[in-house]
């Protein structure tokens, strides 16, 4: 006790310089949280009309904070397209994942379901950032994964005999431009059910690959 104060004991003592200061949060959390930021900005007014000081006071951060991130507002912009593109992929991954290896109806009914309700959940995001803002750099237009990876599938099993294809590249971007249309479509007409829609599309492209197995 000192000066009339019980003091705790000397094991739990700890100096206000010795006490640990309060951690800043990891790069990755604070990128994504300029991200987020601006994600709900750009939906809400347009990429044009949002400053990135607005996107920086949205995400609680200094403007400077910005700059140690993205170099300009289009750099968000392209990052935000990555985003969505990975997500993307990954939710059409895992719906495949779901399938036997050698099921090839089965899997182009899955890739064309997960493909759906990606399109309805993200179309916000997605018409932003694709659509209505068009930077210089278009790098990204004739760099499309997302038909390289469906190119792919087509592939396999075309070498498993599911379906015959002489171009599999082409039938991919005829199938997601196919895909990508019916659901601009479906939105404008305010027809959101990714069930019906996908099971429309999913019977339409295997007729169209030769496949006499029905989508289901």
């Amino acid at each position: 006790m000192v000066d009339g104060k019980e003091m705790p004991p000397i094991g739990q003592r700890t100096s206000r310089k010795q006490r640990p200061k309060p951690r800043t949060k990891p790069s990755e959390v604070r990128r994504s949280e300029l991200l987020d930021a601006a994600a709900r900005l750009f939906i809400a007014q347009g990429v044009e009309e949002t400053t990135v000081e607005e996107i920086t006071l949205a995400a609680g951060v200094a403007k400077g904070t910005f700059y140690l991130y993205f170099a300009s507002k289009p750099e968000i912009v392209i990052a935000l397209r990555e985003r969505f593109i990975e997500g993307f992929r990954a939710r059409i991954r895992t719906a495949l994942d779901s399938c036997g290896q050698e099921d090839w109806p089965e899997r182009l009914n899955a890739w064309v379901a997960s493909a759906v309700g990606a399109y309805l959940d993200g179309y916000e995001l997605h018409d932003v950032v694709f659509h209505d803002y068009r930077p210089h750099f278009r790098q990204m237009k004739g760099e499309n994964i997302v038909v390289t990876d469906l190119a792919m599938m087509l592939t396999a099993g075309a070498r498993a005999a599911a379906w015959k294809l002489d171009d599999p590249r082409l039938t991919a971007i005829v199938l997601f431009q196919g895909l990508h249309g019916a659901v601009d479509d479906a939105i404008a007409n305010d027809e959101k059910d990714g069930d019906r829609l996908s099971a429309h599309l999913s019977e339409l492209f295997l007729r169209m690959l030769g496949t006499n197995r029905q989508a289901g």
